[in-house]
């Protein structure tokens, strides 16, 4: 897990024109307690931040057809095994609660070495899921099998989206230099 150093990428500071205010507005949750630094960055190229706000929406939204939790593992093990302190603190200190994640979870799911025994089968199977995908880009068939036993296949296209987004998300993070959030979790 590495340390940021400055940004490389700025987040743009207010005041912001009409038209940006607008679009940073549209990209913040109601109840997140500032715009977040990561939409400040993306909002450097307006075009792309907007047209990526509906699948990024999709993904976190009420019509996913994963369960929350499922999502969240999934998104906690990518920006870990990518090294993306910014999101995953992000999203531990936002949704692990709701989720249902707690200590336990925690350092399985941030540690590339833990022992996974420790975590529901459910919860192992997603993160054997990341780890591959990670790893080789793939998934090998006895893996498949055991996913394909507990996700529909609109729901196994959804995992390997998910798992692809958070690694864009990542390199976004990682490589501009996000700087983390006050009030989001820690490694």
């Amino acid at each position: 897990m590495t340390t940021l150093s400055e940004p490389r990428i700025a987040p743009l500071a207010p005041p912001h024109p009409e038209a940006l205010g607008a679009l940073l507005k549209k990209m913040t949750p109601p109840d997140a307690p500032e715009i977040l630094a990561l939409f400040r960055v993306l909002a450097i190229n307006p075009m792309l931040a907007e047209r990526s706000m509906p699948w990024g929406g999709y993904l976190l939204g009420r019509k996913a057809s994963l369960a929350l939790r499922d999502r969240e593992i999934v998104i906690l093990r990518v920006c870990a095994r990518c090294g993306a302190e910014y999101e995953w603190g992000v999203h531990w200190a936002a949704f692990a609660q709701a989720a249902g994640l707690g200590e336990r979870e925690r350092e399985a799911i941030v540690s590339a070495v833990a022992d996974l025994e420790v975590l529901a089968p459910r919860d192992r199977l997603l993160l054997q899921m990341v780890d591959a995908l990670h790893d080789k880009a793939d998934v090998d068939d006895a893996l498949w099998q055991s996913l394909s036993a507990q996700w529909t296949p609109p729901q196994l296209i959804e995992l390997l989206m998910l798992a692809g987004w958070y690694h864009a998300i990542s390199y976004v993070c990682n490589a501009a230099r996000v700087p983390l959030e006050t009030w989001a979790a820690r490694w």
